[in-house]
């Protein structure tokens, strides 16, 4: 048994010391075809649709709600995202209609275009569990990157821009 236990413990210490986070997970959407996108939106808002993802452009894709402090803390990045021209795109998922288009009247609306999953059927396709989470699409559909979490900090900095910076290149 000391031996079995002393075993056991190596093995999770150098599981433990690997150097990677529970966000470095490989999303199974890397290389592959966008999933679909709901098909309801928010009133007053162009309505996002899949051919906005597969129309040449590099598409950002924003998960979030009105409910969800993340999501509140990473508001600004994407205003100014969409100041420097990039196209984001939203998902505005588990979230009453009047609560969403409130947040977005109160704190300016940054995507070009938006959905809305209010039971939560479509961030199952797309392998989302929890918003904030960003996806980096390429020109034609396919799913560069996957972030998990708000649009801050160094993580940030570190794994999404450049993430963003070779997509845009």
């Amino acid at each position: 048994p000391p031996l079995l236990f002393a075993g056991l413990a190596a093995m999770f210490l150098v599981k433990m010391e690997d150097g990677r986070s529970a966000d470095d997970l490989p999303s199974t959407f890397i290389g592959k075809p966008a999933p679909v996108v709901p098909q309801t939106g928010l009133p007053g808002i162009a309505q996002l649709t899949d051919a906005d993802l597969r129309g040449g452009e590099v598409t950002v894709v924003n998960f979030w709600a009105s409910w969800c402090p993340p999501c509140r803390a990473e508001h600004p990045v994407l205003l100014e995202m969409q100041k420097k021209g990039i196209r984001v795109a939203g998902i505005n998922m588990m979230d009453r209609e009047a609560d969403a288009v409130e947040y977005l009247a109160e704190g300016g609306n940054p995507f070009f275009a938006l959905a809305t999953d209010p039971k939560g059927r479509n961030r199952v396709e797309w392998g989302v569990t929890n918003p904030p989470e960003t996806f980096i699409i390429g020109g034609d559909g396919t799913v560069l990157f996957k972030f998990i979490g708000p649009l801050v900090g160094t993580d940030y900095e570190t794994r999404f821009v450049p993430a963003l910076e070779d997509a845009l290149k």
